[in-house]
């Protein structure tokens, strides 16, 4: 079943009926022809899954018989934030897209030293417009319960202040030889994760001084030199396996 996600404001639960507006009206009426009576999933953004039932449809919005309401899990206990450096052209949209399957929470994009994309201040807007719109379409693709924040574009300065909030800090780097990713966080018994990611370019010496001074682990992904929308998928996929909700469903 299509899923799509609703505002809750949309959701009257005592009268069983949601609406759909926007974009996914077209969507769902133009371009996967959906007809009365069929039905689809619908999700609140806060793990809430709902069947909804077609009643009724305009080019305004499609109005829904909820059904029946799912209690299904979809969402990690374990908030994982990336710190992207920012890469170039459809590098992003790949990392956007499978950062949202492997369970992220929160993507922060980071203009670091050795960042090659720089984007026009009055392109910025639009950029973000779509690459929420990536993130939106791999959330539904991928059943998520909600759908990752995206935010930026932090300077490193700024991103080092953000990820004091999380409870722990690491950095694949490919100058570290000593301390593989899943040795250093097995055993945790902690809320949220930030992993910080270079851009493909790396990161700068001087970065990672700043980033063990700021109280992050410098950690290993293997032998192999890895592209950045290839680390950024692994460690947050590892570190969910290892303390999140995907170590034994595999």
């Amino acid at each position: 079943m299509d899923r799509f996600f609703v505002n809750k404001n949309n959701i009257d639960l005592e009268k069983n009926t949601c609406i759909i507006d926007g974009e996914d009206v077209k969507h769902i009426t133009k371009v996967l022809r959906y007809r009365e009576g069929e039905k689809i999933e619908i999700c609140d953004g806060e793990d809430n899954e709902y069947i909804g039932e077609i009643i009724s449809m305009s080019k305004e919005e499609v109005n829904l018989n909820i059904i029946d309401k799912r209690n299904i899990k979809r969402e990690s206990n374990l908030k994982v934030r990336i710190y992207q450096g920012m890469p170039k052209g459809p590098k992003m949209e790949y990392i956007l897209q499978k950062l949202t399957e492997v369970g992220t929470d929160e993507i922060i994009l980071v203009d670091t030293k050795r960042s090659v994309a720089k984007i026009d201040n009055k392109k910025e807007d639009k950029k973000f417009e779509r690459w929420e719109r990536i993130i939106y379409e791999a959330a539904k693709q991928s059943k998520r319960g909600k759908i990752p924040k995206l935010k930026g574009i932090l300077s490193f300065k700024e991103a080092l202040e953000d990820m004091q909030r999380n409870e722990y800090n690491i950095c694949p780097y490919e100058d570290e030889k000593n301390t593989p990713l899943v040795k250093e966080i097995r055993g945790l018994n902690i809320e949220s994760i930030g992993i910080f990611i270079g851009p493909e370019g790396g990161i700068a010496e001087e970065e990672i001084d700043a980033l063990k001074e700021n109280g992050s682990k410098i950690v290993t992904l293997g032998p192999r030199i890895l592209r950045t929308e290839t680390a950024s998928t692994i460690a947050s996929a590892l570190v969910q396996y290892e303390l999140g909700d995907l170590g034994g469903e595999i």
